[in-house]
């Protein structure tokens, strides 16, 4: 099995053509040369700020100028707490992220959130979300240029398969027109995110996908 941050780094780099991943590893990562061309419609999850009930009774951390966070979301964690004028020391953590407060590393994470059994059980609530997250179908954009009819062609299976109508930017022999801009790149603090449908759109830091 590979993990999804690894997916998408081969994907990335040209070791593989295409990949699943979570919209959270191509927000961390922000490849420019990977297209998130489809939203799978599975693996529903969110990724949301978490914090101790001993954190909640102190001062709102929207007053704050500086917090402590444990992730495996160093990127935008720092970029979720900047757009608010916060600056977030990050702990990296690859696993166990809910166990940092309980050891006193620090009072805040930024984890994925499903049910909030996990966060609740470690004496954490989740107190503001920062993206919806699903699992999407990744391609290596020099792969999309360079043999079209193929991945065109792998690409309206996977639309057909989550019921996606086809789109008018693929055919026989291809694609028809330029490539769509990079799934998720960071653009004045915008991202851009595809559809599966053909359609783009723009998401603010700190919003649901």
């Amino acid at each position: 099995r590979v993990r999804s941050f690894d997916a998408a780094t081969f994907v990335a780099f040209g070791a593989a053509q295409f990949g699943v991943a979570g919209n959270d590893v191509l927000m961390e990562f922000d490849y420019s040369e990977i297209y998130a061309l489809l939203d799978l419609d599975v693996g529903h999850c969110r990724l949301a700020v978490a914090a101790t009930t001993d954190a909640l009774g102190q001062a709102d951390i929207g007053r704050a100028s500086h917090v402590r966070v444990a992730t495996k979301y160093p990127e935008v964690t720092r970029r979720h707490f900047a757009a608010r004028g916060i600056q977030a020391e990050c702990i990296k953590l690859n696993g166990a992220v809910e166990l940092a407060p309980r050891l006193g590393l620090c009072h805040h994470i930024v984890d994925l959130v499903q049910t909030g059994a996990t966060l609740e059980a470690n004496g954490l609530i989740e107190i503001e979300p920062i993206a919806e997250v699903s699992s999407r179908l990744i391609v290596n954009r020099p792969a999309l240029k360079t043999r079209p009819e193929e991945v065109g062609a792998w690409i309206e299976r996977f639309r057909a398969a989550v019921g996606v109508q086809p789109s008018p930017a693929f055919s026989r022999t291809g694609i028809r027109g330029s490539a769509p801009s990079p799934a998720v790149r960071e653009r004045g603090g915008a991202h851009r995110v595809g559809d599966g449908r053909g359609e783009w759109t723009d998401t603010q830091p700190g919003k649901a996908l």
